[in-house]
């Protein structure tokens, strides 16, 4: 399944279903005006599928599949016209990462991260990078890790507040990144956490209103976040709207 949502009419539409019946896959939109949903679990097994949808055409098609089937990864575009898988499973958990390219549809192999991990979650803010946060491998991850496409390398960040696997994350355009939901091994959470790369620093911000899991997240051309579906007890078609804080700036004449 596939549905459009419009936050100006606030109102959801069903669109052309992907050609592959999946879950725990991950997609991103790399500023070509598609989508790629990538990897995930079809009910019998790992896959490395990747699928390119065009909006104004509302139209599947099947692209290059990854090098490494895989479920439960994460994916981020970070503006240099690419997108990049990170993390998930295939029997293992993974720390490897990958560069699709549209415009040549060919994978690349590229450094792994420093830490192996699946369900985790990645965004990337317009600073040129992006960030492979949260996770689970035995435990319950807070690591944040930077990922430099420039110089194909990995460095470690300040930790989230917030251990947990399971979670997503959007960058609405302020330069931030937002960390939502996501499990600990005992409770489904509210949590919304905000990292400025700028100085490395995460700040709580104002929790969602329904405690989740396994949701996913977005960032619209207005400058919100939306956080749709997930698990807790029952599956949910929740969605909420986040608005980042306004800065407001007051100057005077004396």
């Amino acid at each position: 399944t596939c549905e459009e949502y419009d936050p100006s009419s606030n109102a959801w539409t069903a669109k052309a279903s992907m050609n592959t019946m999946r879950d725990a896959l991950a997609a991103a939109a790399p500023g070509n005006g598609k989508l790629y949903a990538v990897g995930g679990y079809d009910g019998s097994s790992i896959v490395s599928t990747c699928e390119e949808y065009d909006p104004s055409a509302n139209t599947w098609t099947a692209k290059a599949s990854m090098n490494t089937a895989r479920s439960a990864l994460a994916a981020a575009a970070p503006g240099n016209g690419k997108l990049y898988v990170v993390g998930g499973d295939n029997g293992n958990t993974l720390s490897t990462c990958e560069e699709y390219d549209p415009s040549t549809n060919t994978w690349r192999a590229k450094a792994s991260m420093n830490t192996a991990r699946e369900n985790l979650a990645a965004a990337a803010p317009g600073n040129g990078k992006l960030y492979a946060i949260g996770g689970l491998n035995g435990g319950y991850f807070s690591t944040c890790e930077e990922y430099d496409p420039s110089a194909n390398t990995w460095a470690t960040k300040a930790l989230m507040p917030t251990a947990r696997a399971h979670l997503a994350a959007a960058a609405p355009g302020n330069g931030k990144l937002y960390a939502v939901g996501g499990y600990n091994a005992t409770n489904y959470l509210t949590a919304c956490e905000e990292y400025d790369p700028s100085t490395d620093t995460w700040t709580a911000k104002a929790s969602m209103r329904t405690a989740r899991r396994d949701l996913a997240a977005a960032a619209a051309d207005n400058g919100k976040i939306y956080a749709i579906g997930g698990y807790n007890v029952t599956y949910l078609s929740t969605c909420e709207e986040y608005t980042p804080a306004v800065v407001l700036y007051f100057f005077s004449k004396n």
